[in-house]
């Protein structure tokens, strides 16, 4: 049995069998060992093989660690051996090399786990069935373009504690109450059924995170109260109390990772169609625990008749200039608003505007970065108006937004430089117009900056193209209908009656 080390377990069992006046020979045999080795454990006489808990060479920080090292530790438990060690170089110099680094740590380890705080425990919960259901936000890992375009989102994730069941949804902008609350009212209407809580973190969304004031928003309290859930956060600071939400974001988004690569392209056509490719991820995922997602839905509670509002209302009132500014971004609406106070609807997506109870318009909301403004201008809310003016044009504020693509601003750019001032204003304007009003705009602009680079036509030529074709004449004859019926008499004033006809 030379170069095996003889453990414990087989010497307690070769020392058994001796006991029960099994000769040297079998009781080593049944332990494992050569009857040599077994007559030396009877001995008393450690084998060569056996290790040695001893220590082999001297400690190099025997004197050192309870003067300096360990007082250290017992002020700051977090420093590492890396850092004492480092503290010694500089201190003493040449005495502690980087070999004694390994030691060190090893002494750092034992001091925690004899005299360092107590780490904090996780607690494992076994949540019930149809308890508790959480929410929270994620950033996926793969970068997605839509047309080309880069994506920039978050994707907003529901989750049954107990069965697993899943939605998510992707959300452009932030951690907003009118993601939070157009999410898990979507995914409650998707499950069909409430759980008795729900569950985040500190989203500002829910949570007003001051010191003086620490409680939910006024907006989440009522929506959690329209469907009759109950409220929880995890505390401050502590993400693991959420883990039933927050240990499967990995678990998506490798799994979008990994179903954008067997796609070949992470270039969606539309948001649309990025969400409908997210949705067969999720159902997938929710096959997996099929049979605990029915039990789990036969103990929620029904839905409520109505929803919650998922947006967060704004008062503003249109600009002379036909905009309004929401959120760092300034946005034109239809002109014929100026003046008129309108309740803006913020969704995280897009913006709603409401005149009393009609509804005037709907913009795609824009997300400006960190503390920047944006501008948001679309030409046809403008156009008419400019229509009047068009010298204002040339040096107006949002000249480059009202020209809708770039065929367009290649067009002006070649127009202005081959015109005078007013009539390359006055062209532009026109063009802008007649753009309004044709579905295929883009396809009109493409075919003016093509013809523009040869020669401009004018005005008139330019008019006639938006005139119906002229109908053939026919050769069919046209009967005048008799005027006898309409000879009739107005009488004036003085009653003398004048013939309608002369």
């Amino acid at each position: 049995m030379s170069g095996k080390r003889i453990t414990a377990q087989q010497r307690a069992f070769y020392m058994k069998f001796r006991q029960q006046d099994m000769t040297q020979s079998l009781s080593a045999a049944k332990a494992g060992i050569s009857e040599r080795s077994g007559r030396r454990i009877e001995k008393n006489t450690p084998s060569k093989s056996s290790s040695s808990k001893s220590r082999t060479r001297k400690d190099p920080f025997e004197t050192i660690w309870p003067q300096v090292l360990e007082p250290m530790l017992l002020n700051e438990s977090d420093l590492t051996g890396l850092t004492l060690w480092e503290y010694l170089d500089d201190n003493y110099p040449g005495i502690y090399p980087y070999s004694c680094l390994r030691t060190l740590q090893r002494r750092v380890k034992h001091f925690r786990h004899t005299q360092g705080p107590c780490p904090e425990v996780i607690f494992r919960q076994s949540i019930p069935v149809g308890l508790q259901g959480l929410s929270d936000f994620t950033r996926p890992n793969t970068k997605v373009t839509i047309k080309g375009e880069p994506f920039e989102h978050l994707i907003y994730q529901f989750r049954l504690a107990y069965s697993g069941w899943r939605f998510a949804m992707i959300v452009q902008g932030g951690e907003s109450y009118a993601a939070l609350s157009e999410g898990l009212q979507n995914a409650l209407t998707t499950l069909g059924g409430v759980p008795e809580e729900h569950r985040t973190d500190s989203l500002s969304a829910a949570y007003n995170n001051h010191h003086d004031k620490q409680d939910f928003t006024e907006h989440y309290q009522k929506l959690c109260e329209n469907y009759g859930m109950k409220p929880t956060r995890n505390n401050l600071g502590i993400a693991h109390e959420n883990g039933a939400i927050e240990t499967v974001h990995g678990a998506l988004k490798h799994r979008i990772d990994q179903a954008i690569k067997v796609r070949g392209s992470a270039d969606f056509s539309s948001i649309s169609d990025y969400q409908a490719f997210i949705d067969q991820i999720v159902q997938r995922l929710n096959r997996r625990t099929s049979a605990k997602i029915i039990e789990e839905k036969a103990a929620l509670r029904p839905l409520p008749d109505h929803g919650y509002m998922n947006y967060t209302p704004c008062m503003v009132k249109v600009t002379s200039s036909a905009t309004i500014t929401i959120k760092r971004v300034l946005y034109s609406v239809p002109a014929r608003l100026i003046g008129a106070k309108i309740e803006v609807r913020v969704h995280h997506d897009r913006l709603i505007g409401y005149l009393a109870q009609t509804k005037v318009f709907e913009l795609t909301r824009i997300h400006p970065n960190h503390h920047q403004r944006e501008k948001s201008i679309n030409w046809r809310h403008l156009i008419e108006a400019l229509s009047r003016k068009p010298q204002a044009f040339r040096y107006s504020e949002h000249r480059d937004q009202l020209l809708p693509d770039d065929n367009y601003k290649s067009i002006w750019q070649l127009i202005d430089a081959k015109l005078e001032s007013y009539d390359a204003c006055k062209w532009m304007v026109y063009v802008l117009a007649m753009a309004a009003k044709r579905e295929d705009w883009r396809q009109l602009g493409q075919d003016l900056l093509a013809e523009v680079k040869h020669s401009i036509p004018s005005l008139t030529q330019l008019q006639s193209r938006q005139l119906p074709d002229t109908q053939a004449v026919t050769d069919n004859q046209v009967k005048q209908h008799d005027l006898a019926p309409y000879d009739l008499f107005i009488h004036n004033s003085q009653g003398v009656a004048v013939s309608c006809y002369h």
